[in-house]
Formats: C-alpha cells, sequence, structure tokens
C-alpha cells in the first residue's frame, strides 16, 4: 500500500519588524546568514545527544475547501524515539490518521481511515529506513526533519535565504526564532534559548501551491521518558488488515 503524505505563520510583532525597516537598510532576499545556519547545527548537536524522547505535537494544518478558501484544521500527534533502530508515531492530523512503528527490523504503517496497516522488511537505522519508505514506497513521515535533525541534516546546502528574527516566547518558554527558505518552501523554527536548543515551534509555507497553505506545530518535550516493554511493538488495531498488496509478503517475525 503506497501512502503518501504531503506535510506542507507566527508574525513576531509585525510592528517592531516594520520599524526596524524603517530606519535600517533591506537585507538581500538571498542572504543566508551564518548566525542562523549555525543556530540549526547547535539544534542539531544537541538532539543527537538524545538517546531516548517523545513529543507531543499540537498543530494546524490550512486545507483548500471546496470554494477555493483556505481552512484552518487542528490536529495532534505523538512521538516516542528510542535511537538508533526504534520510533511509534501516532497521528492525528487532518485527513491523516494512524501509526508508523519501527521495531529495527520492520516498520510499520497503518492508515486509520482505511483499516490497512502495511509492514515490510527495513534498514537497521532510523535514517536509512525514512529514506527507504520514502524512495521506495512514497510514505513520508510528517515532520520527519525531527529525525533528520537528530541525525544530522546538510539542510544548510538548499537554504537561498535564512536569518534571524529575534526573541519570542513559545508556551513561555524564551526561544530564537529565524526564518528560512529554499525551494518549494519558507518555513521558520522557535528554538529554546539556552543549553537545551530544542526546536519548540515549527511553520512551514508550500509556495509551490498556489494557495500557499501553511502547516504549524507546536512541540513539547520530555527527554527522559519512560517507555513500556512493547512501545515499539505494533498491535493491529481491531478490525484492521493487512493491505491486499502486501497481504502475500508479509515479514513473519
Amino acid at each position: 500500500m503506497k501512502i503518501v503524505t504531503l506535510i506542507t505563520a507566527a508574525a513576531l510583532g509585525c510592528g517592531a519588524v516594520g520599524a526596524q525597516a524603517a530606519t535600517a537598510p533591506a537585507p538581500t532576499s538571498n542572504q543566508v546568514e551564518p548566525q542562523a545556519v549555525q543556530a540549526l547545527t547547535r539544534m542539531s548537536a544537541y538532539l543527537r545527544t538524545l538517546s531516548t524522547f517523545q513529543i507531543t505535537l499540537q498543530t494546524q494544518r490550512d486545507d483548500v475547501d471546496v470554494y477555493g478558501q483556505l481552512i484552518t484544521l487542528s490536529g495532534a500527534a505523538t512521538y516516542k524515539v528510542r535511537r538508533p533502530n526504534a520510533f511509534a508515531i501516532n497521528l492525528g492530523l487532518p485527513n491523516l490518521s494512524g501509526q508508523y512503528v519501527y521495531d529495527g527490523k520492520t516498520v510499520t504503517v497503518y492508515d486509520a481511515t482505511t483499516g490497512y496497516y502495511s509492514k515490510i522488511q527495513a534498514p537497521s537505522t532510523i535514517r536509512a529506513t525514512l529514506d527507504l519508505a520514502e524512495a521506495r514506497y512514497g510514505a513520508k513521515v510528517p515532520l520527519d526533519d525531527l529525525f533528520r535533525w537528530a541525525e544530522g541534516d546538510d539542510r544548510a546546502k538548499s537554504l537561498t535565504s535564512a536569518h534571524y528574527i529575534g526573541k519570542a516566547k513559545v508556551a513561555g518558554q524564551s526561544t530564537n526564532h529565524y526564518a528560512f527558505r529554499q525551494a518549494g518552501a519558507d518555513w521558520q523554527i522557535w528554538i529554546a534559548d539556552g543549553d537545551k536548543p530544542a526546536p519548540l515551534r515549527v511553520a512551514i509555507v508550500a509556495k509551490n501551491d498556489p494557495a500557499k497553505p501553511q502547516f504549524q506545530a507546536d512541540l513539547f518535550w520530555d527527554t527522559s521518558p519512560k517507555f513500556a516493554s512493547n512501545a515499539f511493538v505494533f498491535a493491529a488495531p481491531p478490525n484492521s488488515r493487512p493491505a491486499p498488496a502486501l497481504a502475500s509478503n508479509q515479514p513473519t517475525h
């Protein structure tokens, strides 16, 4: 079963930004500030120190209704991660509800809308498994950047613009707010201040869609979770069934 997921901002005081622009020369649109790139590097280095973590996401995503109007839809998700070879993701997003479970040997994708699940043999690391799932099956984990950042991301090579916005509060916590641009997307990230620079908010605008829908997620971190022994074992929900295309070659373990 091929499950294709398209994951496609908050303004930080428009008046303050506008006032600054009135007294300072406007930067070029293709400027990549080293400070912004270094912030991503520092964040990635911190995430690599986390052997286990759990994230609860509160999301908002734009959808285009039958009248051509952008409608904002709310959702939630939970990520349980044990690096380098296990994750369990529960999704309750608009038009995307289900699970992704990886145990170091197989990865299972469950689509709650259809009741089908697919289980395939997987490589021995999270990063390799995500690459395989996208390349071979078109299955893309929402916000898979979380895993790529934790493995060391070379995103800076694809940036056409990067700059620092300023300080901001996310759920009462002080953050540094950055804006980035690359082919097909404008995106922003709010990184926690201090010695634990985790991403606390991510916002993305899909520029290759004429409607320019936005996706935003607030991330709530638990960096010392206590996982149950079966946290990374897929348990088929009642009335679920293997996807027909893969029913004949399900793994036996």
